[in-house]
């Protein structure tokens, strides 16, 4: 960059605009809203259609999950759904059970997923096991004093 290009860029009167400006990717964020009726899936989807950037608005009222495409980023929409409406909005936080190496783990499996859903566990070491449960040893007693594999197992016939 010579030295004429620092002094013209000093002395810019184009309005703001910089060829330097950082520009938002097209998205897909999808937030998990408590919606209970029609009244809270309209209230949802004015909130998010008066953003700006936002292309497509699809809202899925009995997965309590709204889904926005456009060039928006996920914090902000979080933010106007929550603002606007008033209720608790949060990233949709789930993902298919067959992703997960263990979908029944402690931490993964969630009672409020819909159906064919499982929390999604954020570890980078998911397929190691270090995330399950250990069994204690009172049940591993237990489950080995009936075992085939144990020769001083009590046998009941």
């Amino acid at each position: 960059m010579g030295a004429l290009d620092h002094i013209s860029d000093l002395f810019d009167c184009s309005g703001g605009s910089s060829k330097h400006k950082h520009r938002k990717q097209l998205q897909t964020v999808e937030v998990k809203v408590k919606m209970d009726c029609e009244g809270c899936e309209r209230k949802v989807r004015r909130a998010v259609e008066g953003m700006k950037g936002v292309d497509q608005v699809d809202i899925e009222r009995k997965a309590h999950k709204v889904t926005v495409v456009g060039y928006v980023e996920p914090n902000k929409v979080v933010a106007r759904i929550a603002h606007r409406t008033g209720k608790r909005a949060e990233i949709w936080p789930y993902v298919p059970y067959d992703v997960v190496a263990h979908p029944y783990a402690q931490g993964t499996y969630d009672k409020k997923a819909p159906s064919g859903y499982v929390r999604n566990t954020y570890d980078d070491n998911q397929y190691s096991g270090s995330h399950l449960a250990r069994a204690s040893s009172t049940e591993v007693r237990y489950t080995t004093a009936f075992s085939d594999e144990n020769p001083a197992a009590c046998s009941v016939m």
